[in-house]
This record gives structure tokens, sequence and C-alpha cells, in this order.
């Protein structure tokens, strides 16, 4: 069974910084790409980053330059560093991992998210 385990969710200040990270643990062949998505009240998931196993990232336009995802491949870990928040970027923070299963397929997994207040 794979498992997404999040932390590092709270309540920050506007300007304020925050870390959240990520482990996937479980039986499977290999991690591809993560991600992190979020969700504010009344509105879509969306996603935020996401990385490849080369350290490839992406970003939301409404996130570059303040965000930063980064991950360690021996540990099948993921982060992401908040900076400059504001109150939009109130909303469930979501990990996702794109698995390789022992039997080499892929299926999608997600954290059960973590919540991240901005606000003063």
């Amino acid at each position: 069974q794979v498992q997404l385990v999040e932390s590092g969710g709270g309540s920050v200040q506007p300007g304020g910084s925050l870390r959240l990270s990520c482990r996937v643990s479980g039986d499977f062949f290999s991690v591809l790409t993560m991600a992190w998505h979020r969700q504010a009240p009344g509105k879509q998931r969306e996603l935020v980053a996401s990385i490849t196993t080369r350290r490839s990232a992406n970003y939301a336009d409404s996130v570059r330059g303040r965000f930063t995802i980064s991950r360690d491949n021996a540990k099948n870990a993921v982060s992401l560093e908040l900076n400059t928040m504001t109150p939009e970027d109130t909303a469930i923070y979501y990990c996702y991992a794109r698995i390789t299963q022992n039997n080499l397929k892929q299926k999608d997994y997600w954290g059960q998210g973590t919540q991240v207040t901005v606000s003063s």
C-alpha cells in the first residue's frame, strides 16, 4: 500500500513563510513526477508546482518567484518552500506523486491535504 504523508501546514501572516514536506512510503518500484496542488474554498484544485526525477521544476504563474519545490530522490520526498505569502495562498495543499508500481504500471497518488492559512 502506497501512502503520501504530508506535514508542515499552518497559519502565517502576509509576507511570511512556510515549508511543506511530503514523503512516499510503501511498496513500489519508483517515484516519477512529484507535485503540489492546492484547493481554495469554492475553487477548483490547481497545480502549484511540479518536479521531475531529474529535478526539472514547473510553477504556476501565481507562485513563480515566491515558492520553491525540491525533492530528495533517495528519501522519495518532496518539499515546497512558500515565501512572501499572501491571503490568496490560503488553501488546502495536496502532495501528488506518480508511482511506478511493482507490476510496472503507473498510478497517481495523493496525500490527505494540509491546511495553509495566510491572515493578519
